[in-house]
């Protein structure tokens, strides 16, 4: 049904809009990104990616060397110019943890002004169900055209992780659902372009909103479990990540990875659109609430840890130097997008603690924002005291006698325990097994 060279245009040049671009072009579509931000079009314009993310400049650089991927802020033009277009701009949540759909409501009314029959446009941002019929339907519609008989309309969440998207995007099974089957349909064969993965065509729009909510909220769920049995088992003396291994042995357990809280723009936002929809037609939530209570609680639980930790050595947290090892909210990746270290950071200095910080990936600027220092990994190291945050590969090179001070807490299972131990230094947390 997607005829070679057709024309496609994708508002959000982000960290799915522009693998999603770029895949696409190189599947022989002629793809216009539109974006807001000039930098972020000059640099894909010249074959450079603003993201990082493996293998993308590459494609990017080719994929603009063939023209077959341009970018533009103009999106009047894009609109005309194209039969499909696809919404993939960022949907946070503001302050009252209720999202903040204005990038999809600024991008369905310039569609709007462009739209043509028989386009068909598809969204990848996540939203809180019913979002498509009740807001960005009625949007485009102000075209004057009708949804399901002028224009097609397909939903489909993006699933892809920072520092493997490609492969993802490419392998990953895809949930469809459109405003009707002619819709899902031709949704369906844009897809199998760039994805070996399953196309699995859900009935309506509103499904497949809300399966991408409930995958992640599954996994927040998990992990909060995962955290409150780790604070248990730390004051039992128990070995957290032992006593769940030996646990998901059982054929119908899978308990998930403790860590400092939960990052990255969709575990610790998605599950909110859930409680938010729900509020709205008068279904509590307590389980989904009470997860996200627990993870976001995370980063003070460690602050907790840490001023223990100094106090059983007889240093008092208020003057001392704490290490920070790390801070995107995954390995080995530059996004530190609702970062748990951003709260246990900024936790740290209201305690009177001097924070350094050492990563080699995330922006200085952005971590001078929150108040602390940048340092060498030496550096952090010789800290009063030293905690790892995110499991970068290279602090799995860490040894007991580079902690200067012996006082490490770590909050990823990338460090051998009894390793460190028998160095001499005081190990609090998780510890791999």
């Amino acid at each position: 049904m997607i005829k070679e060279n057709s024309p496609i245009a994708i508002f959000g040049l982000g960290h799915m809009g522009l693998p999603t671009a770029a895949l696409l072009a190189k599947s022989g579509l002629k793809v216009v990104g539109v974006d807001i931000n000039n930098e972020t079009v000059e640099m894909v314009n010249s074959g450079r990616s603003p993201i990082m993310e493996p293998g993308l400049e590459e494609m990017v650089e080719k994929a603009v060397g063939n023209n077959c991927l341009s970018a533009t802020n103009d999106t009047l033009s894009a609109v005309r110019a194209v039969k499909i277009i696809m919404i993939i701009v960022p949907t946070p949540v503001d302050d009252d943890k209720k999202s903040d759909l204005s990038a999809v409501i600024s991008a369905s009314k310039s569609i709007s002004e462009g739209l043509k029959k028989n386009d068909l446009v598809i969204i990848e941002s996540t939203v809180p169900p019913g979002t498509c019929e009740n807001m960005i339907i009625p949007l485009l519609e102000e075209s004057g055209l009708k949804a399901g008989c002028d224009f097609k309309v397909a939903y489909t969440p993006e699933r892809a992780l920072p520092n493997n998207t490609l492969y993802e995007m490419t392998h990953n099974a895809r949930v469809i659902g459109g405003i009707n089957f002619e819709s899902t349909k031709m949704a369906a064969s844009l897809y199998k372009r760039i994805t070996n993965g399953e196309i699995i065509m859900v009935p309506d729009l509103v499904t497949a909103e809300m399966v991408k909510l409930m995958e992640n909220t599954y996994r927040d769920t998990n992990i909060a479990l995962a955290n409150e049995l780790a604070l248990v088992c730390d004051v039992l003396g128990v070995d957290a990540i032992e006593a769940i291994q030996a646990a998901n042995h059982h054929p119908r357990v899978n308990i998930h990875t403790p860590g400092p809280g939960v990052g990255g723009h969709c575990l610790s936002i998605d599950p909110y659109f859930i409680v938010e929809i729900a509020r709205e037609m008068g279904v509590e939530t307590p389980l989904i609430q009470t997860s996200r209570q627990v993870n976001e609680n995370m980063p003070g639980e460690v602050a907790r840890i840490v001023a223990g930790a100094l106090k059983d050595v007889g240093k008092n947290i208020q003057g001392s130097k704490i290490g920070i090892l790390g801070v995107a909210y995954k390995g080995n990746v530059a996004d530190a997008r609702e970062t748990p270290a951003k709260p246990l950071i900024e936790e740290l200095i209201s305690k009177g603690a001097e924070v350094m910080v050492n990563d080699p990936y995330v922006s200085p600027d952005i971590i001078k924002s929150w108040g602390a220092q940048i340092v060498d990994l030496e550096t952090a190291l010789a800290c009063d005291a030293v905690v790892l945050v995110t499991d970068h590969d290279l602090y799995r090179n860490i040894k007991p006698d580079m902690i200067k001070n012996g006082l490490l807490i770590c909050t990823r299972p990338i460090l051998d325990r009894e390793l460190f131990q028998k160095g001499g230094v005081v190990f609090k947390g998780v510890g791999r097994s």
